[in-house]
């Protein structure tokens, strides 16, 4: 598959089960490369949880920083809020017309498809490779779709929202982030209130 991998995601913060699927999906599906795009706020999320959109940024840099086939995109930081993934989709086509897209959603986003704007659209338009989460496993009305391809990733329980619970609680869970994302948010005092 000669494409590249679009990552969407808040990414607050990036931790180690994000990197984990990206390079697992890159390998297995031949990907060129795979950006991680930044959402400044996804239309699902509470924005009061969000630290800035620059800081989970230059995280995800830290993160990424030493593999050359991943990227980050800051693409949906000029577009209007809240973040939705159909006009991003259009907006990368536009802007890269030498590319082919796949865009990486968990299985638990696609069973939600229904509630995406022009979600159906998508399904109908975009290549769409899907990784397990915990709790919804691979079957619903979607997955039957011919430009779903499901990935054999690796079932990762970490989530960015127990990662932040730990850290206001002063137990911070330091081996689930890349090691320059926790001195980063050591340091900033990123997600202590």
């Amino acid at each position: 598959m000669s494409m590249t991998g679009l990552f969407f995601g808040s990414f607050n913060p990036v931790h180690i089960g994000h990197l984990i699927v990206a390079q697992h999906i890159y390998y297995e599906m031949g990907l060129d490369e795979v950006w991680f795009v930044v959402s400044p706020q996804n239309p699902f999320k509470a924005s009061n949880a969000l630290v800035d959109k620059y800081e989970r940024l230059h995280m995800v840099n830290l993160a990424i920083a030493e593999c050359p086939y991943f990227k980050s995109s800051n693409l949906e930081f000029a577009l209007p809020e809240p973040s939705y993934t159909y006009n991003s989709l259009q907006v990368f086509k536009d802007n890269y017309p030498d590319k082919s897209f796949a865009l990486l959603i968990g299985s638990d986003s696609l069973q939600n498809l229904h509630r995406w704007k022009n979600g159906e659209d998508i399904l109908r338009q975009q290549e769409i490779i899907v990784y397990p989460r915990p709790g919804f496993p691979p079957d619903g009305k979607y997955f039957s779709s011919p430009n779903i391809h499901i990935s054999d990733a690796p079932l990762v329980g970490i989530s960015s929202t127990d990662i932040r619970a730990s850290i206001k609680n002063n137990a911070p869970k330091t081996f689930l982030l890349p090691k320059d994302v926790w001195e980063h948010i050591d340091k900033q005092l990123l997600y202590v209130s």
